[in-house]
């Protein structure tokens, strides 16, 4: 049955017959053949591949290319690998939203499943050791695979001297100088600043800033309504801030279906969380004790103001080229400063390839992760895959919010008929067993061939359920192959199942 799948599958593929210099090939191409390791050092001192940044899509890129039997050599400025990710990002929070909800589950929902607690309190110091630890063990991870992989590490800041050398201004006061055959940017992103605010990291901060706050705020604003702003606000507000959030937009992830992104508001909502969309911050005033934002609305309008212990500025990511002397060795950019790469990667300067958050595509550590071990495959001469419509978003609140593929507002705008199932949590098996069961499974299929074009999950966990659709997606499966497919019970998994034979036909519990 997989034999035959698979054959299937590489049928498929070889039908497209796309090209390399055809602008899909980075998302469509694939490697029907199994890996060598060509491409071994020739010998004399130059690297075949020099990686500037150690984050998700550069230590990734570093450990694949070495498998691949290439001299690698990763440069990182911070002096511990994992990038904005692992250090001050995705990890941490996550280590933050996880200990926050704990907490919150400590002191709303023990009691209703019998476990009684008193005094329950919040040790921030103990909550951010844990975070701290979580992140240490997972950055010196990260140099264990180095040294198993034989990938050279050097800690320090990169700049370009030509297109196949990088000066590198160690952290140890030293400068040294690698070369290599390719090299590769995977310098991630930085945090977007508005005008007229200044970013102190103490009363207005940033996401790195809000990681390691040594009181819990009374009052915090969050500028900004998308996943980071969301996630931090989240973890405060369940530790006992009064959280606002302020959105220039009318809606808060505007990324997201607009069906899921309401359910997802109310659920917020019920958590305390209040929002002020449609608002824009036109003055910022942090010389007493907090911080006063002057708002008015987008539209314009009458003044308000706005008192906080903290502000979080949470406006998106801005890719991070600073100091690497790009416009030294003529690499193109476009008006956000974000790489030009064509579908191998390759920029306009031979030998120079980009990666992750500095090249256009979903500023995730995931889409850079694939973006990596893409780029030294076409490096190695291999084919790289990467399909930027098949990336999972996830934000990690409570309940979770994941996707993939298109929203109904897209597949209604690009005139496709199609089919809509849904099926509650609120009669999924499990969900009720654990008395957990807000949030729904949304699949969007094609009315004709029944082909699975988008999926939206709201629930607990919604983030390690979306794979299933994202796999289903990627072979083009229909609702009908999801509903058919057996699936454990009791689950949450299954009301994925469930709506997918409400989408082909109907569902059974409900």
């Amino acid at each position: 049955m997989a034999m035959a799948s698979f054959a299937r599958r590489k049928a498929y593929l070889l039908t497209r017959n796309f090209s390399n210099s055809h602008p899909d090939a980075l998302r469509y191409s694939f490697s029907l053949t199994s890996f060598s390791r060509g491409f071994a050092s020739s010998g004399s001192d130059d690297n075949d591949v020099v990686i500037i940044g150690g984050g998700p899509g550069g230590y990734v890129a570093a450990i694949k290319a070495a498998q691949l039997g290439l001299k690698t050599t990763c440069i990182e400025k911070r002096g511990t690998l994992g990038g904005t990710c692992l250090n001050v990002g995705c990890i941490p929070s996550k280590a933050l939203l996880h200990s926050s909800h704990m907490f919150h589950e400590a002191q709303h929902s023990f009691a209703h499943h019998g476990v009684k607690v008193s005094n329950v309190e919040v040790d921030l110091p103990a909550m951010m050791g844990q975070k701290d630890k979580a992140v240490a063990n997972l950055t010196k991870g990260i140099e264990g695979l180095f040294k198993k992989n034989k990938v050279t590490y050097v800690k320090g800041y990169g700049k370009f001297v030509s297109p196949n050398e990088v000066s590198v201004d160690t952290i140890d006061g030293g400068n040294t100088v690698i070369k290599g055959k390719n090299i590769i940017v995977a310098t991630g992103s930085d945090v977007k600043s508005l005008p007229g605010i200044t970013i102190d990291e103490e009363k207005i901060v940033s996401s790195t800033g809000a990681l390691s706050l040594k009181q819990i705020p009374k009052k915090l604003i969050v500028i900004g309504a998308g996943y980071i702003g969301l996630e931090m606000g989240s973890v405060w507000a369940r530790l006992g801030s009064e959280v606002t959030v302020v959105e220039f937009a009318p809606d808060i992830v505007p990324t997201m279906d607009s069906e899921i992104r309401k359910q997802f508001q109310r659920s917020l909502e019920k958590q305390k969380m209040k929002f002020m969309l449609k608002t824009k911050v036109v003055g910022v005033d942090s010389s007493g004790d907090g911080v006063k934002l002057t708002l008015e609305p987008a539209a314009g309008g009458d003044q308000t103001i706005l008192e906080a212990d903290v502000v979080l500025v949470s406006a998106g990511r801005t890719p991070f080229t600073a100091g690497l002397e790009l416009d030294k060795i003529g690499v193109e950019t476009d008006k956000g400063g974000r790489i030009l790469v064509n579908g191998k990667f390759e920029t306009n300067v031979k030998g120079v390839f980009a990666i992750g958050d500095v090249i256009p595509g979903p500023m995730l550590a995931h889409k850079a992760e694939e973006d990596g071990v893409a780029c030294v495959e076409f490096i190695a001469g291999k084919h790289g895959h990467v399909d930027y419509d098949l990336v999972p978003g996830v934000v990690y609140t409570h309940p979770e919010v994941a996707s993939v593929g298109k929203t109904e507002d897209q597949v209604k705008a690009s005139g496709v008929q199609y089919r809509v199932g849904k099926f509650p949590f609120l009669a999924n098996s499990r969900a009720k067993a654990i008395d957990d069961a807000e949030g729904l499974v949304k699949i969007i299929a094609d009315k004709e061939t029944d082909k699975i074009l988008g999926v939206h999950i709201m629930a607990p966990n919604a983030g390690e359920l979306i794979h299933e659709a994202v796999l289903a997606i990627n072979y083009e499966a229909s609702s009908e192959d999801i509903a058919r497919v057996c699936h454990a019970h009791p689950t949450m998994s299954e009301a994925l199942k469930e709506a997918a034979m409400a989408t082909h036909d109907k569902p059974i519990h409900i």
